[in-house]
């Protein structure tokens, strides 16, 4: 029986992964495609789209944007993020079903709505669209996924090892930072790398917020407008889901890293 629900559970992942995956695998294959279209027969192998990719100044301009963009909202949600998770952690307080409810809200609710309100608040405040409200946006986008991350961290750490530390005369920072900062700093990495990929990829709220600083998916979607441009802009996606995919499963490994490997098969992973 066990070995039946083995088979099936497998043929189930296989199915999964297939479905999920490879499709996205043919943007990969068509950015070597010696042609302009997405179509078979692929007429020849060639690296000449790549070389295009590098040689675009405005492509250069968005990558900066969007990493700049990423590394300042990521910074940004993690730090929140931790303050969320020590108090949802470590204190129990009123209303606390509430306020965790109210954090999650832009995990919950559609982007494009996200996206139209700040819109509509920056425009009545009269500031000029930019860089600075898609950071704000992604901060709040990303907010709810460094969170969770954090808490499924925060849940196995020791607190007797806090109170070891204040016992043995450390005050409250350094006690954060001989004995929590180090345990904790696994996932804060985490958090911030998986912010880092949130915010790089986000589109909806870049395209709304950007004015004339576009970020990178934005750049993308405004190529794919002129049908000459779009190999370059396969072998871009190419090159960012191979990037997108290793910052995740490092994200994944140094959250787990240093926990007990029961609290591993426990963490629910997003």
């Amino acid at each position: 029986m066990n070995f039946t629900k083995n088979k099936m559970l497998y043929g189930y992942v296989i199915l999964y992964f297939t479905f999920l995956y490879v499709p996205v695998m043919f943007l990969p294959l068509f950015s070597f495609n010696d042609g302009m279209h997405m179509a078979f027969p692929i007429k020849g192998f060639t690296l000449d789209h790549y070389e295009e990719m590098w040689s675009a100044s405005k492509l250069h301009a968005a990558l900066w944007n969007s990493i700049y963009v990423g590394i300042t909202a990521s910074l940004s949600a993690t730090f929140l993020a931790f303050l969320a998770a020590k108090a949802f952690t470590k204190y129990k307080f009123r209303g606390q079903i509430f306020t965790y409810g109210a954090i999650l809200t832009p995990f919950l609710i559609p982007e494009i709505i996200l996206a139209v309100s700040l819109l509509v608040i920056w425009i009545n405040i009269g500031l000029p669209l930019g860089l600075t409200p898609i950071i704000i946006g992604h901060t709040l986008f990303c907010v709810p996924f460094c969170m969770i991350i954090l808490i499924s961290r925060m849940e196995g750490f020791d607190k007797n090892l806090e109170e070891a530390a204040r016992d043995l005369g450390e005050g409250v920072l350094g006690t954060f930072y001989r004995v929590t900062l180090p345990i904790l700093l696994p996932g804060l990495i985490a958090s911030f790398l998986l912010g880092f990929v949130l915010s790089f990829d986000e589109f909806l709220i870049a395209m709304f917020l950007a004015g004339s600083d576009q970020t990178l998916p934005v750049y993308m979607w405004g190529q794919l407008r002129f049908a000459r441009r779009l190999p370059h802009v396969l072998a871009l996606g190419a090159v960012i889901i191979v990037g997108t995919t290793l910052i995740v499963m490092l994200a994944y490994w140094l959250r787990n890293l240093g926990q007990p490997q029961e609290k591993k098969n426990l963490t629910i992973d997003i």
